[in-house]
């Protein structure tokens, strides 16, 4: 069995309005914006935030057909996904498939100097996506993280 999870990497909240969402959760929790940014492979605009060492990302779909959206269209605005860093993604999806789970990707993702495999459906992992991710977030690095 792989090592556990360091931290939690990362909360997304599914928001049908970016710019609202940033008012909200800027004026009441008093959040200071640390990027924006737009994942075309992911279909979604982001406000990422962090509280300590752990971000909080807000994610509006950019079209009607992007996950976020489809999310949002059978539960309304809310918790989307969490994120825990692992070592090495490719190390712990190994091990979950080793052990019999069914993964939601079969290889792992890139994304701004990260590479991220969501796991097990939401429905094994009581009713939460879930992400694994290792490497450092970096916008400045592109999308595909080069």
């Amino acid at each position: 069995m792989s090592k556990a999870p360091r931290r939690i990497d990362h909360i997304c909240l599914a928001v049908r309005n970016l710019a609202a969402a940033r008012r909200i959760y800027e004026d009441v929790l008093g959040l200071e914006l640390d990027c924006e940014y737009v994942a075309e492979s992911e279909k979604i605009k982001v406000a990422r935030y962090y509280i300590g060492e752990v971000a909080l990302e807000l994610m509006e779909s950019t079209t009607p057909d992007g996950e976020v959206a489809k999310f949002i269209a059978r539960r309304g605005e809310g918790v989307f996904l969490l994120s825990y860093q692992v070592d090495d993604v490719e190390e712990k999806m190994a091990d979950l498939k080793a052990r019999g789970y069914e993964l939601i990707d079969d290889k792992p993702r890139r994304l701004f100097g990260n590479r991220y495999a969501f796991i097990n459906p939401p429905a094994q992992m009581c009713g939460v996506l879930t992400e694994i991710i290792d490497g450092d977030f970096d916008p400045k690095k592109g999308e595909r993280g080069e």
